[in-house]
């Protein structure tokens, strides 16, 4: 029997040695947790009176991002702009959007924003000055689309549009109203009775 006991000794510290590495382990996780969570509420850069712009493959300006402050946190990975202003030049024709507050999403992808959203599309040669107002857009600047759920106001010109919400594709030249959808145009030339 007593040359047994100095064989199981090793066995006996590996496996203490083995609960000890395990609790060490978890423990370390713990706060590993809590820093992360801890992480979340501090930003890791903020910028104020900030300028972003993104070019396409041929150098090409696609659009430009003004924000009076510009807030990261890298968890969850939401970028808040405060008073954002987007502007697109599109066919030679300069889309401007303005908002209180927004949000960059999904690495740039897509952009939220919020409070008191206004558009306004520069008049050309052969069409009037178009505006947009209402409370969120969502827009995918690489894909140069656009919808909100809340209610829209689109004036073209004199005619004037009220709607539930609205889809809108750039490349595709649509703009689809939802919901219930009022429109007023003001007699012309061309649709007199």
């Amino acid at each position: 029997m007593r040359s047994s006991l100095p064989r199981l000794y090793p066995l006996i510290v590996l496996v203490v040695l083995a609960g000890a590495t395990v609790w060490l382990e978890r423990a370390t996780r713990e706060d590993e947790n809590v820093r992360s969570a801890e992480s979340r509420s501090e930003p890791d850069f903020t910028a104020e009176r900030a300028r972003l712009i993104s070019f396409d493959d041929q150098g090409r300006q696609r659009y430009e991002l003004l924000a009076d402050r510009i807030t990261n946190y890298p968890q969850p990975a939401v970028t808040e702009l405060e008073r954002p202003r987007l502007r697109y030049d599109v066919e030679d024709r300069e889309l401007r959007l303005v908002a209180d507050k927004g949000e960059v999403l999904d690495g740039g992808t897509e952009v939220l924003l919020t409070g008191h959203v206004r558009g306004v599309r520069i008049a050309a040669p052969d069409s009037p000055e178009m505006t947009f107002t209402s409370e969120t857009l969502r827009i995918w600047p690489d894909d140069q689309r656009a919808e909100t759920d809340d209610p829209v106001v689109l004036t073209r010109g004199a005619a004037t549009a009220h709607a539930q919400g609205m889809k809108s594709d750039n490349l595709f030249g649509t703009l689809d109203l939802i919901g219930s959808v009022r429109v007023r145009m003001p007699s012309s030339a061309r649709n007199k009775p």
